[in-house]
């Protein structure tokens, strides 16, 4: 995805581009990318958010990758979209980042943050999905 900020600006607070938007502009992305119908796009679309949400977390893409080791057409279809995806798990990193600041900022300790945000991210998460068409 291209933006008219960088993560830089969403992790200064200078641009208020938050987890909906993000979600929404990634719906679209593979939307455009990924033929089928609503339930392959939704596959889809779960796999890809949950591979920038891992990324943008830190997590370490093999162990990532280590829950698709029944499937290697996936694993390797995600080690593919690694560097065409980093614009987005920079993007989601830093939207995550002004979550967690912005709580620090309002004296919350930095563990408890992480945590909260964690928290918030999966409701959000549940209670946001996608739209299918």
């Amino acid at each position: 995805m291209e933006w008219e900020f960088t993560a830089e600006d969403v992790v200064k607070g200078r641009s208020g581009y938050g987890l909906a938007e993000f979600r929404h502009d990634l719906a679209e992305e593979v939307r455009q990318n990924v033929p089928g119908d609503g339930e392959t796009f939704a596959r889809s679309y779960h796999l890809i958010y949950d591979f920038c949400y891992a990324l943008a977390t830190s997590k370490d893409i093999d162990a990532h990758l280590a829950a698709y080791a029944y499937d290697p057409p996936t694993v390797q279809f995600l080690r593919e979209l690694q560097e065409p995806m980093a614009g987005n798990v920079a993007m989601l990193g830093a939207i995550l980042q002004r979550q967690i600041m912005d709580r620090v900022e309002n004296g919350m300790e930095l563990e408890s943050a992480i945590e909260e945000v964690a928290d918030w991210h999966r409701q959000t998460v549940a209670e946001q999905p996608p739209a299918m068409h």
